[in-house]
């Protein structure tokens, strides 16, 4: 059978470029082996933020009397935290199901490999091999998975990754989190308000280290009152299992440390899916395990496309959906503009929120640019205060010449729902002076983002 485009993979890469190849008139399929929406609605993204809602309001209850409010035995029901964190990824899933009815998209479930001449073999279930040919090109968004380290082998119960920390059978009374990128420290922030002695092992000299130090220190301070024990520049060595418990041997700047507990989660990365889906056979190009593609995700074979986590850029959702329609609207014939991957927000949903864009003050003084910085801190915002949430700040990074807007990079509460701004702000070019007049309304937390511009340019007036 013959479509217009394949896409290989349905997470958010794959199903928003499919749906857009359908906008755009042309017949589309996408190959799934397992569930529609891949990782992310499954057991990635989605998922996640379900349980740390969760965590939320088990914290919420905690510390209820600090709003006036008497809360007597609140417990915190962990299967019921799971049951609910799956409900929301099936209900996800069904949405993109229906999303495929809608946009008239046949779905082929099965194993794809991608052939010579524009093919595709998907294999069902059953071991039944199917070839189907697309006219116009064949989209990989295989995604990724949980990286492995050597030295501590994933076995699913006692040395786990993302997909089992979604789902235990029973509540852990000690974990050791082993890499504090954005996995590591949503899950040790779930972990830990629910009443498990969490340790995050990192090797860096901070935490979440693709952010800026402040940022970093603030949240390692969060955690450290939250009562998680975080230990920077560590690494794990070995990871004993063949006790009841796990005896973790951590290497420190003072020594090597033995940590025990019931569960090691390993959150040390991801790695591209491109094993056996045909590429050596088609000649596709790979450097590092990642597949090489030009500014509109073409790889060195005319027809073939990847876009997502299978290539060397930021492994996010939206980059990949952003990828997937850009890919789409060029093989369509249209003009699409390449992205802008220095203007690529990241979030982190642990507790206080992460969010940023652009430079860090670091890489900025690195590139030998003049800058002005604005911070301020939410202890001084009135929003913050009344819904007691004032760890954090806003940060600003200006070219003290022209005034752009180089980074932007908070802590907090739901900074997460703030950090568009800044990424629209930079695409706009706004500069500094600009947005110390755009009007913010009162009170809220955005209006952090306006007193640290104010505050770089000595204009701010609640701190």
């Amino acid at each position: 059978m013959s479509y217009d485009i394949i896409v290989l993979g349905s997470g958010p890469g794959g199903y928003v470029a499919a749906i857009r190849a359908s906008q755009l008139g042309l017949k589309t399929a996408i190959v799934e082996r397992e569930s529609l929406g891949g990782i992310c609605l499954n057991w990635g993204c989605i998922p996640t933020k379900a349980l740390l809602k969760s965590a939320n309001v088990f914290e919420y209850l905690t510390h209820a009397e600090d709003y006036g409010i008497k809360v007597k035995d609140a417990v915190a029901d962990f299967d019921g935290m799971v049951k609910r964190s799956r409900g929301v990824a099936d209900k996800m899933s069904k949405g993109v199901q229906f999303l495929m009815k809608k946009n008239k998209i046949d779905v082929l479930m099965g194993t794809g490999k991608v052939k010579a001449g524009k093919k595709i073999e998907v294999t069902d279930d059953k071991g039944k091999a199917t070839e189907y040919s697309a006219e116009k090109g064949i989209i990989i968004a295989t995604g990724a998975r949980s990286r492995e380290l050597p030295n501590i082998p994933q076995d699913g119960k006692k040395i786990i990754g993302y997909r089992e920390a979604l789902t235990l059978d029973k509540l852990p009374k000690k974990m050791v989190v082993v890499g504090s990128g954005a996995i590591g420290v949503e899950f040790a922030y779930f972990y830990n308000t629910i009443g498990v002695e969490v340790t995050v092992v990192e090797y860096l000299d901070t935490i979440v280290p693709v952010e800026d130090t402040e940022v970093s220190k603030q949240l390692e301070k969060s955690f450290k009152k939250a009562g998680i024990k975080v230990m920077t520049g560590s690494s794990v060595e070995s990871v004993d299992t063949k006790g009841k418990s796990c005896k973790v041997t951590v290497k420190t700047s003072k020594g090597e440390e033995s940590i025990e507990c019931d569960v090691v989660l390993s959150a040390v990365g991801i790695t591209p899916n491109i094993e056996n889906i045909g590429l050596e056979d088609v000649g596709i190009v790979t450097d590092k395990g990642r597949i090489i593609v030009n500014d509109y995700y073409q790889t060195n074979i005319p027809g073939y496309y990847a876009i997502g986590d299978v290539l060397p850029n930021q492994a996010l959702a939206h980059v990949a959906s952003a990828e997937g329609i850009i890919c789409v609207e060029k093989i369509a014939g249209h003009h699409p503009e390449p992205l802008d991957y220095g203007n690529i927000p990241g979030c982190t949903y642990c507790s206080p929120e992460v969010a940023s864009v652009g430079m860090t003050e670091r890489a900025a003084k690195e590139a030998g640019i003049d800058i002005k910085i604005g911070k301020f801190p939410f202890s001084a915002s009135g929003k913050a205060s009344a819904a007691g949430a004032n760890d954090g700040f806003v940060k600003l990074i200006f070219d003290a010449k022209y005034g752009e807007l180089l980074g932007g990079h908070m802590i907090g509460a739901n900074v997460t729902e703030m950090i568009a701004e800044i990424v629209a702000i930079r695409k706009l070019e706004t500069t500094g002076e600009d947005l110390i007049k755009t009007v913010h309304p009162h009170p809220t937390m955005s209006e952090a983002i306006m007193e640290a511009a104010a505050a770089a340019y000595d204009e701010v007036i609640h701190l």
